[in-house]
């Protein structure tokens, strides 16, 4: 008889992965960041269950964006209030916040309840090069991108 399998949460075992950002799309890479945070490149893999492992993400301010995007995309926010909608260019949010668009992708490529905001927190963005989670001793991750940009 066969069973399915489900992981425990003594059985994960969470490994720190580093990504350089230079050049790669941001969508290839948000949905690469999202596999390894979900857990899906284990085979322990169990949708229910937090399996992944923490990425950090370096040179965030030198992720590419294809075609037009970084002037025809917009960011909108809303603030609750009628006539409340905010609206900013991707080119102006990402010279002021390049992190946060990477993030803000990552994030909607993850489960919308809890689990996704478990996972999210997994995920550690930086503008530079420099990280200070040396400590924890991150493996790199090659990202294999279909086509690399060159902006």
């Amino acid at each position: 008889m066969r069973i399915t399998f489900m992981a425990k949460e003594s059985e994960i075992k969470r490994n720190w992965y580093i990504i350089d950002a230079s050049g790669l799309p941001l969508g290839r890479l948000a949905s690469e960041v999202a596999r390894i945070l979900r857990g899906k490149h284990k085979p322990i893999y169990t949708p229910h269950v937090d399996t992944g492992d923490f990425v950090i993400v370096i040179n965030a301010d030198q992720v590419a964006l294809t075609g037009n995007k970084l002037r025809q995309k917009y960011y909108y926010r809303h603030s609750g209030y009628p006539g409340g909608l905010k609206k900013i260019r991707y080119d102006e949010l990402f010279k002021q916040k390049p992190e946060f668009i990477l993030t803000l992708a990552v994030k909607r490529m993850l489960p919308a309840n809890r689990l996704g905001r478990a996972m999210l927190k997994k995920l550690k963005v930086y503008a530079g090069s420099q990280h200070p989670h040396q400590a924890q001793g991150p493996v790199t991750w090659k990202v294999n991108p279909k086509r690399v940009v060159e902006q």
